[in-house]
C-alpha cells in the first residue's frame, strides 16, 4: 500500500510507522490525514449528506445543522463491552471490566483485519487542552467513520495544529476505531493505559467511538494523571461573577442526568440578574496544583456532546441559543419541514419523524432518550473568558451531586478535606439512559467516575486524597441534590435557574460569611439566614429539603460500606477512619 505524499502532513517517524501498521491490518482503500480546516469540514459534511449519513436540516432556521440517525443497536455507551486491559488484573480493580492485554489484542486484531476494506481511513490528530498549556495532551485517532471525524472537529483542537505541537515526539495517545459491521456481539471498547492505546470496534455511538472524549480525556488521562500527580475528572467548571465583580470558579462531579449540564450553563435571572455565570466546561476537567498551592482546572475539550431530551428555554436557554447553527444532532426527531425536535420542547403542530425516521405515532418517544447534539463551545454566548487560559482557573469549591429522591439534602458541606473526598467516594445516583442497562436503579458512582476511571478505584481514592492534602489553599467540598421529592412524589426544589440560591450560599461559605447548622453528616444552611429573596417555597418543603433522617443515612452507610469492601486492603485507611467517624455520629 502506498500513501500519496501530498496527503501526509507529518514527518513524525513514530506516528507514520504506527499509521502504516494499522493500515496494513485494516486494509482501507485510502488513507486521509485530517488538517482541521473549514474547507475539509464542509467537504466531509457534504459527502455525508450525499451518502445519507447526515440529513440536512432546515438551513434557513438552523444553518449548518444536520441530523444523524444511528443504528438502533448503537445508541448509548456500552459499559459491559468496555474494558481496561492491563498486565495485572488488580491494577484495573473490581469496578472495571478487565481483560488480559494479549487476549484483548488477539480478539481485536481478528475483528480489525480487513475491517476498513472499501472505506477511507481517516488519521485525526487532536490536542486536549489549550494549545499553549503545559497541561495539554495529544492524541491521534484512526477511524473509518466520517461522522466521528466531524464530531472530533467540534470537540477538540484538531488537525495541523496538533501535529505541529507533537513535532517528532512519540508521546501521544493512540486510538483505533472501526465501525466494522456494528455487530453488538463483537462490540469492544478496550483501553490499554500502560501503553496509551485505545481500540474501539463495532460501534459508531459517540461515547464509544469519539475516542478523545471518555476514552482518552478520562480513562487514559486518569491513569496518566495518577502517575504524574494531577487529576482527570468527570467534572463541570463554572465561573461565577457576583454583583461586586468578584469571580469564583467551581468544579462539580455529577453522574448522567443529575443536573450537570444545566448547572454548567445556568443563566441567572430574577433576583440574580446582576450576577454572571460563565461556562468553562460542561463535562470534563483536568486539575493540577499551581506554584502557590492552589487547585487549577482546564477543560481539555472545545465543544459540547450533550443530551437533547429535556433541553429547552426553561432548563437551559443558553444552550438553546448555541445549537441554532453549526450543530450535529444525533437521534433526535425531525419535523416535516426539517426542524430538530425532542421531548421537552413545545409539541409541533406538524408531522414529526421519530429518531428512526418513521412517522411519529405518539405511542413511543419521538427522540431517543439519549439523543445528543455536538456543537463547538466557541458558539456558546457565555463561554468563560478564561477558556483558553494555559494555566486554567483556581477552584474555590468542588460539588458532588447525584439524582436522589430521598436521604441527601439540597446542599451539605463537608467537615474537612478528608470528609469532602469521602463524600465524593460515597456518591450514588439513580441510573439513566446515557448508558445501556436498567434505568432508575440506585448505584454507586464515586466522583461520577465509576465508568471512566482507567485504573483501580481504590488507588484513585488514595491519589485524589493525596492531591487535595498537598494543596496550600484547598477548595471547600459540598454535596448537592436538586431532585429530592416529597411524600407525593413531587420535587421539593424548583431547580434549574433557582440553583443560584444554593451557589450563592456555597460562595458565602467559601468567604466565611454564611451561617450553617452542624448535622451528624455535615453542615446545612441555617434557614433563618439562607437567602431566598424572590423565591416562594413553603417552609415545610425547606425543612424537608434539609432534614437528615438518621435511619436513612445509616442505611446509606451500610450499603456504601459493602461497596468499599470490594477494594479490600487497597482502600485508603484514612477514608475508612472518616467513614466510621461519621457513621458513629449517626449511631
Amino acid at each position: 500500500m502506498t500513501i500519496p505524499e501530498e496527503e501526509v502532513i507529518s514527518t513524525n517517524r513514530y506516528l507514520f510507522e504506527w499509521v502504516y501498521s494499522v493500515a496494513s491490518l485494516t486494509r482501507p482503500n485510502r488513507i486521509y490525514w485530517c488538517d482541521g480546516s473549514d474547507e475539509e469540514y464542509e467537504s466531509l459534511i457534504n459527502e455525508m449528506v450525499s451518502n445519507g449519513i447526515l440529513i440536512k436540516l432546515n438551513q434557513d432556521k438552523f444553518p449548518g445543522c444536520y441530523l444523524h440517525r444511528s443504528n438502533p443497536n448503537d445508541v448509548a455507551r456500552t459499559e459491559e463491552a468496555t474494558f481496561i486491559c492491563t498486565r495485572n488484573k488488580d491494577d484495573a480493580g473490581p469496578t472495571n471490566n478487565w481483560m488480559p492485554v494479549d487476549k484483548a489484542k488477539e480478539i481485536l486484531n481478528n475483528i480489525l483485519k480487513d475491517s476498513m476494506r472499501g472505506r477511507t481511513m481517516y488519521v485525526v490528530p487532536y490536542v486536549l487542552g489549550p494549545l499553549k498549556s503545559p497541561y495539554s495532551r495529544i492524541g491521534i485517532q484512526i477511524t473509518d467513520s466520517p461522522y466521528i471525524v466531524a464530531n472530533l472537529r467540534l470537540l477538540t483542537r484538531m488537525g495541523r495544529k496538533a501535529l505541529q505541537k507533537l513535532g517528532n515526539s512519540r508521546d501521544f495517545v493512540k486510538g483505533i476505531h472501526s465501525m466494522c459491521n456494528l455487530d453488538p456481539r463483537n462490540r469492544f471498547i478496550c483501553h490499554f493505559p500502560e501503553e496509551k492505546l485505545i481500540i474501539s470496534v463495532n460501534s459508531n455511538y459517540g461515547g464509544n467511538a469519539i475516542l478523545s472524549k471518555k476514552c482518552h480525556a478520562l480513562r487514559i488521562a486518569s491513569y496518566e494523571a495518577r502517575n504524574e500527580g494531577w487529576l482527570a475528572e468527570h467534572m463541570l467548571i463554572v465561573s461565577i461573577v457576583d454583583p461586586e465583580g468578584r469571580m469564583y470558579h467551581i468544579a462539580g462531579a455529577f453522574p448522567s442526568a443529575s443536573g450537570k449540564t444545566n448547572l454548567a450553563m445556568l443563566k441567572p435571572r430574577g433576583y440574580f440578574e446582576n450576577w454572571k455565570v460563565f461556562t468553562l466546561s460542561d463535562d470534563i476537567a483536568w486539575l493540577h496544583t499551581d506554584k502557590e498551592g492552589r487547585l487549577r482546572a482546564i477543560n481539555p475539550e472545545t465543544g459540547f456532546f450533550a443530551v437533547a431530551v429535556g433541553t429547552n428555554y426553561n432548563t437551559n436557554p443558553n444552550m438553546m441559543e448555541t445549537i441554532k447553527k453549526n450543530t450535529i444532532f444525533t437521534n433526535v426527531a425531525m419535523t416535516e419541514d426539517g426542524e430538530p425536535w425532542w421531548e421537552g420542547l413545545e409539541e409541533p403542530k406538524k408531522l414529526v419523524y421519530d429518531w428512526r425516521g418513521e412517522v411519529w405515532n405518539k405511542k413511543g418517544p419521538a427522540a431517543y432518550p439519549n439523543s445528543r447534539f455536538t456543537v463547538s463551545a466557541y458558539q456558546y454566548p457565555y463561554l468563560s473568558p478564561l477558556f483558553d487560559d494555559p494555566e486554567g482557573v483556581p477552584i474555590s469549591a468542588i460539588l458532588f451531586g447525584g439524582r436522589r429522591r430521598k436521604t441527601v439534602p439540597l446542599v451539605l458541606e463537608a467537615f474537612d478535606i478528608v470528609h469532602g473526598v469521602l463524600m465524593g467516594a460515597m456518591l450514588r445516583a439513580e441510573t439513566t439512559v446515557a448508558a445501556s442497562g436498567k434505568v432508575g436503579i440506585l448505584r454507586n458512582d464515586p466522583m461520577a467516575m465509576l465508568p471512566f476511571c482507567g485504573y483501580n478505584m481504590a488507588d484513585y481514592f488514595t491519589h485524589f486524597l493525596d492531591v487535595m492534602k498537598r494543596l496550600r489553599y484547598p477548595p471547600r467540598f459540598f454535596l448537592v441534590n436538586w431532585f429530592r421529592t416529597g411524600s407525593d412524589g413531587s420535587y421539593l426544589w424548583p431547580g434549574f435557574k433557582d440553583n443560584m440560591y444554593v451557589l450563592k450560599w456555597i460562595l458565602e461559605r467559601v468567604e466565611g460569611k454564611a451561617r450553617a447548622i452542624e448535622t451528624p453528616v455535615g453542615y446545612v444552611p441555617d434557614l433563618e439566614s439562607f437567602d431566598l429573596t424572590g423565591l416562594e417555597i413553603p417552609r415545610k418543603n425547606l425543612e424537608e429539603l434539609f432534614r437528615i433522617d438518621k435511619q436513612e443515612w445509616l442505611q446509606e452507610f451500610n450499603e456504601v460500606e459493602k461497596f468499599f469492601e470490594l477494594f479490600g486492603n487497597r482502600f485508603p485507611s484514612e477514608l475508612w477512619e472518616k467513614f466510621y467517624e461519621i457513621k458513629s455520629r449517626l449511631a
